[in-house]
């Protein structure tokens, strides 16, 4: 056996455990998704979700008793779980009661 054989050995070898590695990659399982999975317990309500600016779904928590909801996603770079956005639901509710006041209140003009 010469080095032009080891080579052409070693190359074959090298391309049959590549070729299993992307046929391996490429036929994996899609990822499982959460998407409308929800839970009440103890004041709070939890489910998941999708929001447009992330790819990935957003846990969302509600704490019924103090009336917020923050939402949550994991970031895979930290390997943690990061608070996206809080909201006051309270403030939300009062600022749409005004809204539908003043939108009452204003003559309909042709």
């Amino acid at each position: 056996m010469d080095r032009k054989d080891l080579a052409i050995g070693v190359l074959s070898t090298t391309g049959v455990v590549l070729l299993v590695g992307v046929l391996l990659v490429q036929n994996r399982p899609p990822a499982a998704l959460a998407g409308g999975m929800t839970t009440t317990g103890g004041g709070y309500v939890v489910t998941v979700g999708e929001a447009a600016a992330y790819t990935e779904e957003l846990v969302y928590i509600l704490d019924t008793a103090s009336e917020r909801m923050l939402a949550y996603r994991f970031d895979p770079f930290r390997r943690e779980i990061r608070v996206v956005q809080g909201i006051d639901l309270a403030q939300v509710r009062e600022a749409a009661m005004l809204r539908a006041q003043q939108t009452s209140s204003t003559p309909n003009t042709p």
